[in-house]
């Protein structure tokens, strides 16, 4: 199910997805939005099947389904979105060409233990991968997808018994491991230099984590120096943790943020699905991430009229005043967009607060009865 969630966040719990998506046969447990292509979706499920999803039309447009013969434990694409990679419970790390549907790259027992891998994609290509060895020791390892026969660095840990959590910075090459179960989150740096994998620091709370969220780096505050902002999950509470650099000057620090992915999508999903590739578009938070027009998502779907050369004709007609109007009706267009945007948000509010009433009346006449 994809959720549209309103402009000033939610006031009232949702309950209509804007789209449902169906294809899989049993439960699916993996969801990743492509890095740079609209509303391209991948979902993974127990049915060892990758399906990726044009959500604007709620379509399943590739569907690889004899590539995994085992469970997928995660999956990450690359930085354009052009590969995919995968951990499995087969203990092979695929890299894979999801449009050819092909496998590019693959290493069996990539770690051979028998507990859960993580397999991610690096900003240089590179795959970084977490898993156990055959004596249950944690182990973090980086692979060339060139040439998967020997890791480029392999690390052990420890012998806790927790699958380790990759989160990863590309704008400052740190990985993060959180262990579920374990009271800390480790950070190590990537680097092009013997160890490859360098050991930065470890935080450490009390409380073991049952899992951890991950907010995206145009949410950071850039003023506070905070370079991570991690989500706890505790048994009943989920607890913000907050990573900063100390810095003397209160000037905006470019070194700890170099331009980041925004969220404009470089590639519509129709142009990626044809074999368009384009990098992430990048924004400065130099004075703090100023969210844009928020895009609505509007599922269309593709209907046989479309075909008709009468409807193109319509297409047409409708736009070519766009591509004639000056800037000035363009910016009333956009304001006019807005304050309608902001009037259905409002009558929204006031229809679900008017259910509401209705409901209380209908419980106080139940209880004067």
């Amino acid at each position: 199910m994809v959720w549209q969630i309103p402009e000033n966040g939610l006031t009232l719990s949702l309950t209509e997805p804007v789209v449902i998506l169906e294809g899989h046969s049993k439960r699916v447990g993996i969801v990743a939005w492509h890095p740079t292509a609209r509303n391209v979706l991948l979902s993974a499920g127990c049915d060892n099947t990758i399906i990726i999803w044009n959500v604007g039309t709620g379509e399943a447009l590739l569907n690889l389904d004899d590539i995994h013969s085992d469970m997928i434990y995660n999956v990450s694409w690359n930085r354009n979105g052009s590969l995919i990679c995968t951990a499995s419970k087969d203990k092979k790390v695929r890299v894979i060409d999801p449009r050819k549907q092909e496998i590019v790259a693959e290493k069996e027992k990539a770690h051979e233990g028998a507990r859960p891998m993580r397999a991610i994609f690096l900003a240089d290509g590179n795959v970084f991968t977490t898993g156990f060895s055959r004596m249950s020791e944690r182990q973090l390892a980086l692979w060339n997808p060139k040439n998967m026969e020997e890791p480029i660095a392999l690390h052990e840990m420890d012998t806790s018994n927790g699958v380790l959590l990759p989160f990863y910075d590309p704008d400052t090459s740190i990985i993060y491991l959180c262990g579920k179960g374990d009271s800390s989150i480790r950070y190590f740096e990537i680097t092009n230099e013997s160890p490859y994998v360098h050991y930065l620091n470890t935080f450490s709370s009390k409380e073991p984590q049952r899992g951890m969220g991950y907010m995206p780096k145009r949410g950071l505050d850039v003023n506070k120096c905070e370079i991570a902002r991690f989500f706890k999950l505790h048994e009943r509470k989920c607890e913000p943790i907050i990573m900063t650099v100390p810095r003397k000057s209160d000037l905006f620090q470019d070194d700890l943020y170099p331009d980041t992915a925004g969220p404009e999508a470089a590639l519509e999903a129709e142009e990626w699905f044809e074999g368009r590739n384009a990098d992430p578009l990048l924004i400065s938070l130099k004075h703090g991430y100023i969210p844009g027009k928020n895009r609505d998502l509007k599922v269309v779907k593709k209907n046989i009229l479309d075909s008709k050369p009468t409807a193109n004709k319509k297409c047409d007609l409708i736009s070519v005043p766009k591509k004639t109007a000056d800037t000035a009706s363009v910016q009333n267009e956009a304001k006019l967009d807005e304050i309608l945007k902001e009037i259905k948000s409002i009558k929204d509010t006031i229809c679900n607060q008017d259910e509401r009433i209705s409901k209380l009346e209908q419980q106080m006449a139940k209880i004067a009865a």
